[in-house]
């Protein structure tokens, strides 16, 4: 994670702004916002090439997430990378549910992409970026589905209901730790890779998720990030689409990729030794996997 010093163009200061300008330090992005589906939208953008859109999942810190891969995306492509409304910087819509996000997100690339972006969704925002592509896969590259539950039938493992639960009640260091635990297939390994990075990371989804419109964000992306995208929907996903997994991924087993790889024809990259969140347990080795995506036609 170290290179130059990133560029902002700050917005209104925030719960845990101190923390979330350390979780960028080095990430040699802008920051700026957008006037969106009758909000404003946060967003980090970097380097120049064929743009890349990378969409978090739920996590009260938003795009931010991203920091440990950015640099590395941002020699090839242009990465745009907002906060999903009502989380991190961003304000919050009236509703989060498959039809604003579809509103919202294509006036995000109106206002941002040129040309075809290659989208990356992470996540519950998976599900609802595959929705999207169903109704509006022309304006897209292509599609990498990275995680997510709604395209297979999905029921929120018992542990993860409770972890998440407990930090949405009490945001709390130890809660937060207890949930990453379930989040990381080694936990103590991805702390220690950076454990700076990872302290600012921690403090700053602890401090969003104080936020009432954080929390009621959070609820709503649930709700809608979790329904299952029907298959007559998904193979009318137009554009070229990739599955993109950990192997240990306890929050959406690799178990509903492969499947979902075998009924719709998606090519399926798993990578080892990571959970749910491989961008940041293997930085090096997912940027390696969504270049391979990334090329896909």
């Amino acid at each position: 994670m170290s290179v130059p010093d990133a560029t902002k163009e700050r917005g209104p200061g925030s719960e845990g702004g101190d923390a979330r300008q350390r979780l960028l330090a080095g990430a040699g992005v802008t920051e700026r916002r957008l006037p969106l589906a009758g909000g404003s939208t946060a967003l980090l953008e970097a380097g120049d090439g064929p743009p890349l859109v990378l969409l978090q999942g739920g996590i009260e810190c938003g795009g931010a997430y991203w920091a440990p891969v950015i640099p590395a995306l941002a020699a090839r492509h242009r990465v745009i990378a907002p906060d999903v409304p009502g989380l991190g910087e961003s304000e919050p819509l009236d509703r989060l549910d498959a039809a604003a996000f579809n509103l919202w997100f294509s006036e995000l690339l109106r206002e941002t992409c040129e040309e075809k972006p290659t989208l990356v969704a992470h996540s519950l925002d998976g599900s609802l970026a595959a929705r999207f592509a169903v109704a509006h896969g022309d304006v897209l590259h292509s599609l990498v589905i990275y995680a997510a539950p709604g395209i297979g039938p999905y029921r929120m493992p018992l542990g993860l209901r409770v972890v998440a639960i407990r930090f949405m009640l009490r945001p709390t260091a130890r809660n937060a730790e207890r949930f990453d635990r379930w989040a990381f297939f080694d936990f103590d390994r991805a702390r220690n890779q950076d454990p700076e990075w990872f302290e600012a990371f921690s403090a700053y989804t602890r401090a969003r998720a104080t936020v009432p419109h954080v929390k009621r964000a959070m609820r709503q992306l649930i709700r809608a990030g979790t329904k299952q995208v029907a298959d007559a929907e998904l193979r009318r996903i137009a554009v070229p689409t990739t599955l993109l997994w950990g192997r240990h991924d306890r929050f959406v087993s690799l178990t509903l990729a492969e499947d979902a790889s075998a009924r719709l024809g998606w090519p399926l990259n798993v990578i080892d030794d990571a959970g749910h969140a491989p961008h940041i347990e293997r930085p090096d080795t997912f940027v390696d996997a969504l270049a391979t995506a990334a090329t896909r036609r």
